[in-house]
């Protein structure tokens, strides 16, 4: 369960890489427009380089349209600029050089600028540092216009006295003026006006390619997703850090409260256990009791009978306590050298009257092994291995008791019998306390098995033997290397 201070770490994390976020989307934003006016910049330093050309092949206001257009050819062919049209008032083309385009419509202009996907249309008016307009005309219009030039009415001055000083004066100032105005002067004023509209210079429009500016916003735009990417990761990073300080503290916390119970679940133990010793005493007073009731001369066979059942019940709850005790003690392993054949001989020979009652034929098979075991302990596990197989088999019936090496380090110890076997259900219950399918059974014996198995650091698994009984495997007994 996530707590408060826990979604309190993660929003303020989760805020940092949103504000990290956002700041790169601002930043990616900065230098997108940054790129783009530098794509403008350009245009607008092309469109000054096409002027300057034009202001150099001009003559008396007017532009060869020849020249013009050979000389934007020489700036078109490059990869930078793709196409240049100079316009004139109404919008119309009077010179142009490159690929042809077609013109955008004027609303789709922002600000003179339109991008696409690969290339950016330009609009910038024709500065020539004068206000005179220039007409762009082909060179027999312009051949044509010196001429007129050439061969001009003679009315035009035929009133103007050249000996008068101040007529002079008028004539030439009128002639300088009709130089500022561009207009010649043998040209009617209306006329002048429509042949600017016509191929009057008014306004450049390029068509650059936006190549490196895409390259760069995109290369920005890179390296701004790498820089969101690694700060998600060091979110993501201080987040699984604190979920993991939070679940260490919490694994600290119930260690501790496990060890304050496992504290006093020994106290616990240690309590019982005392209480079932002193419990010993009593029985062992009632039990003799009885018998003293049971062996007097003058008591009638029924109070025989009942002393005989005290001594019974006496005797079965002290096997309980016993097994209790047993239980109870700690398991203190201390590991030797141990002859595995001997111990189980050993333990063979303590259940000869069980084995001869039942008619039960017991065999080894335990190849010579000396193995690093409590040998005491080791005694115990096997005994009520045995134990438990004497009492599941029937009469006449068989056990084994087999040890065998895994490997070098490692050897293994089966005791089978074909008895009924344990059911598949019983076997994950087979080794909790005070389980047991039989009716005189306490429930400890295989308890006390499981703990001095697993206090040396063995396994001990219950399978089916086949054809039909119960097999009882203790494996990972390390073997004693020969020096």
């Amino acid at each position: 369960m996530i707590t408060r201070r826990s979604w309190a770490v993660y929003g303020m994390l989760m805020a940092v890489w949103a504000l990290l976020l956002g700041w790169q989307i601002a930043e990616h934003m900065r230098a997108q427009q940054s790129f783009q006016n530098m794509v403008v910049d350009r245009g607008r330093y092309i469109t000054t380089t096409c002027g300057l050309l034009m202001r150099g092949s001009r003559y008396f206001g007017v532009v060869s349209q020849e020249r013009l257009e050979a000389a934007l050819n020489q700036l078109v062919n490059t990869n930078e600029l793709r196409s240049v049209k100079l316009l004139n008032t109404n919008g119309e083309a009077v010179a142009s050089a490159g690929v042809p385009f077609e013109l955008p419509p004027r609303n789709e202009l922002e600000g003179g600028v339109l991008w696409g996907d690969n290339t950016v249309i330009m609009e910038n008016p024709v500065d020539l540092g004068t206000n005179v307009p220039q007409l762009v005309l082909p060179n027999e219009a312009r051949d044509e216009l010196r001429s007129l030039e050439t061969n001009r009415p003679p009315e035009i001055v035929t009133n103007i006295d050249t000996n008068s000083t101040t007529n002079t004066n008028s004539f030439r100032r009128r002639f300088y003026d009709w130089r500022r105005q561009g207009r010649p002067y043998w040209m009617k004023e209306q006329d002048y006006k429509d042949l600017i509209e016509k191929k009057g210079a008014h306004t450049f429009v390029i068509v650059m390619s936006n190549e490196l500016a895409r390259q760069g916003i995109l290369n920005d735009l890179w390296m701004r997703a790498i820089i969101v990417l690694l700060g998600f990761v060091a979110a993501a990073g201080c987040g699984l850090a604190w979920r993991s300080l939070e679940k260490t503290s919490e694994l600290q916390l119930r260690l501790v409260r496990a060890s304050q119970l496992n504290l006093h679940l020994k106290e616990l133990n240690l309590a019982a256990a005392g209480l079932a010793h002193e419990t010993r005493n009593p029985l062992n007073i009632i039990r003799g009791l009885a018998q003293l009731i049971s062996k007097q001369q003058n008591v009638s066979p029924e109070t025989q009978s009942k002393s005989k059942e005290i001594i019974n019940e006496t005797d079965r709850v002290t096997a309980q306590l016993n097994e209790f005790i047993n239980y109870s003690r700690p398991r203190e392993v201390r590991r030797a050298p141990t002859d595995l054949n001997a111990v189980a001989a050993e333990v063979v020979r303590t259940l000869n009257f069980d084995l001869e009652e039942k008619s039960i034929e017991m065999q080894l098979q335990i190849e010579p092994l000396i193995i690093e075991a409590d040998e005491q302990l080791l005694r115990q596990a096997l005994f009520n291995l045995a134990l438990n197989a004497v009492q599941a088999v029937p009469a006449k019936g068989n056990i084994r008791i087999r040890a065998s090496r895994r490997n070098n380090e490692e050897a293994f110890v089966e005791i089978s019998d074909n008895g009924p076997g344990v059911s598949p259900e019983n076997r994950p219950e087979i080794f909790k306390p005070y389980f047991t399918t039989h009716q005189e059974g306490t429930g400890l014996g295989l308890a006390v098995v499981q703990q001095i198995v697993l206090a040396h650091g063995w396994e001990i698994e219950c399978l089916p033997n086949e054809p039909v009984g119960a097999l009882f495997r203790i494996s990972h007994i390390k073997v004693k290397s020969k020096e």
